[in-house]
């Protein structure tokens, strides 16, 4: 009977033992089921969540080249539009600054004819009047001449002295007019004047008259004025 007993506790204990280790067991398992399914989530989401940040990473950086692009293209029209401008203002101011040199070139051009028109033409008169000193002075000198030929040369010498004294007198005047080119010729009692310039006013006229009259004692009706 003793032994019956001790064999019974014995197989009690071991029976006891193998229920607590499948508990164990099944505990073990349960938790490390548990922890696996957490570990598994915990990286589904871990993922998830790096894969929102790429995501978010990537929407950013796309963003970020769009804005850089669209500011290059804004920045670029702004330079294309800028460059354009300059162009067309570089292109207007040459164009200008050519147009205005043909202009001054042509208005130079003019200016030197008349100049030039001017000089030759005063050059020719008082060369004529050099001429017609010399012939009389020759009379004078020579012995050939009569006296009453002598007394004529003296009077035409004095009448052509007066006269280039009172036609420069007047171009002077004229020239405090405003009318630097001009110039008088005398033929007789009819005198003419030109006047470098394209019009005249009625006043102007009338000072040009007024001066004329008075230093070459001319009638108004004998002077004739013109312009070029």
């Amino acid at each position: 009977m003793k032994i019956m007993k001790g064999l019974l506790k014995k197989n009690q204990v071991i029976i006891y033992v193998i229920a607590l280790m499948l508990v164990t067991a099944g505990y073990l398992n349960y938790t490390t089921n548990t922890s696996k399914q957490v570990s598994a989530q915990t990286a589904m989401e871990m993922e998830a969540n790096d894969d929102m940040q790429i995501a978010d990473i990537g929407d950013a950086t796309l963003v970020s080249s769009e804005a850089v692009s669209q500011n290059e293209t804004e920045e670029n029209k702004a330079q294309n539009a800028i460059d354009t401008s300059t162009n067309v203002t570089e292109n207007a101011n040459t164009n200008t600054t050519s147009n205005v040199e043909e202009k001054n070139t042509t208005q130079t051009n003019a200016t030197v004819t008349t100049d030039e028109y001017f000089t030759k033409s005063k050059l020719e008169r008082d060369t004529m009047y050099s001429q017609m000193l010399e012939s009389y002075e020759n009379i004078l000198n020579s012995s050939n001449s009569l006296e009453t030929q002598k007394q004529s040369a003296t009077e035409e010498i004095k009448k052509i002295n007066d006269t280039k004294n009172s036609i420069m007198i007047c171009e002077n005047l004229i020239s405090t007019k405003g009318f630097a080119n001009n110039i008088i010729f005398v033929n007789g009692d009819s005198v003419s004047v030109i006047i470098g310039i394209e019009e005249l006013k009625q006043e102007e006229v009338a000072q040009i008259q007024n001066i004329i009259s008075r230093e070459l004692t001319t009638e108004i009706e004998n002077i004739h004025i013109s312009t070029k």
